[in-house]
């Protein structure tokens, strides 16, 4: 599917687009669509039937001289609504927005005191040039099979200042094979793309999710938190002792179970998912983010995931309707949506309220990496327009 145009619910001041990933044409599509001449920044959502390498390459050509930064996916989220095999534009014109980019080009080797200064210094720059302009907000994009979100977010944490941070994992559909970040003109696996925006449009980043803990818990008595791997829980192997909690066989966990019976940890009076992603082939359970043993782990219920977003979405546009919202929203969401036969009404929700991202293999918010939740952003029109 190839569109050249905006339908309805395609954004105002942030340009929206959306191709066919495998069509030889789909940047120039895209181009016509984001009308890029004064645009300060592009970003991609590709699904991972791309040809990243040299679409990334063609796009910073194009698009030049914006920025051009994205990720590979776990399924789009396009002016349609839930997407396959596309590719998600969004375009940031200059007159609105002002942006810097940071690439962590290896995430297990970086220096973790030059990156908060040069946070530090980009904020202030973009401050200077525009006084005026009163919302910041900060977008991180990261290799989703790193397993390094959680020290990442931590790291950064320090350089954020006031400035509100959500973010999204690469992702590469339901293979779990390999995940891109895309900056300059290039693919990196093992990296992140940090983007720091400034802008005059009036912003709110947000996280939720449509949990509610349950009385059941369970301890991490055997864990490996450098792989995310859990070998036991109350002293049992870690996939039989979920699985009858459950009161299913082990035998029949799959991604839609981990996706209908998540388990969270609580901090204080929040909660905050750590799904799994698979049964190991020895028993052990794998996780999308950081677990380590003695962790209490709470089974969660979903609530109706229809209504719940309707809700979100309304609380959103509740003073005013946002131009877009971008969004980054979980893979175990989107599985649990196709499970209960409900991805339409998502789909409709969000292209009325200009929802366009990418679905991940994880979600970062402020100071967190988190897992079967929705963050983002939502931009409104500036005052006065």
């Amino acid at each position: 599917m190839n569109q050249s145009h905006d339908p309805p619910g395609s954004a105002l001041i942030v340009r929206t687009g959306f191709a066919d990933c495998q069509s030889d044409d789909a940047i120039a599509r895209l181009a016509s669509t984001l009308k890029p001449g004064d645009l300060s920044l592009v970003v991609l959502f590709l699904s991972p039937k791309t040809d990243v390498s040299h679409l990334i390459a063609k796009a910073q050509e194009v698009f030049a001289p914006a920025k051009v930064v994205g990720c590979t996916t776990a399924g789009e989220i396009s002016q349609f609504g839930y997407s396959e095999a596309g590719i998600v534009a969004l375009g940031f014109p200059s007159a609105h927005f002002d942006s810097r980019s940071v690439l962590i080009d290896d995430l297990g080797d970086y220096d973790r005191q030059a990156l908060v200064e040069r946070m530090i210094q980009n904020r202030e720059q973009m401050a200077r040039t525009h006084p005026k302009w009163l919302s910041d907000f900060t977008f991180l994009l990261v290799d989703g099979l790193s397993t390094q979100e959680d020290a990442l977010t931590s790291a950064l944490a320090i350089g954020l200042g006031p400035v509100p941070f959500f973010g999204g994992s690469a992702g590469d559909g339901t293979d779990f094979g390999k995940t891109y970040v895309l900056h300059g003109g290039a693919a990196h696996s093992n990296a992140a793309v940090l983007i720091q925006v400034r802008t005059d449009c009036p912003i709110r980043v947000f996280k939720t999710d449509h949990l509610i803990p349950t009385q059941t818990r369970m301890v991490v008595t055997g864990a490996d938190p450098a792989r995310r791997i859990v070998h036991e829980i109350n002293a049992e192997p870690a996939a039989r002792e979920y699985a009858r909690l459950l009161g299913k066989d082990p035998e029949q966990l799959t991604p839609f179970t981990f996706a209908a019976h998540p388990v969270v940890v609580q901090i204080g009076d929040q909660h905050h998912v750590r799904a799994i992603q698979q049964v190991a082939e020895n028993g052990d359970l794998v996780f999308f983010s950081a677990i380590d043993e003695g962790v209490v782990l709470t089974l969660a219920d979903p609530e109706n995931m229809v209504t719940h977003l309707e809700r979100e979405m309304q609380a959103l546009s509740q003073d005013q309707a946002p131009d877009v919202i971008l969004a980054c929203d979980c893979i175990l969401r989107r599985l649990e949506a196709q499970q209960k036969q409900v991805t339409s009404h998502l789909s409709k929700i969000m292209v009325e309220n200009r929802a366009v991202g990418f679905s991940t293999y994880g979600e970062q918010i402020n100071s967190m990496h988190v897992n079967q939740t929705l963050t983002g952003v939502a931009i409104y029109p500036p005052v006065g327009d």
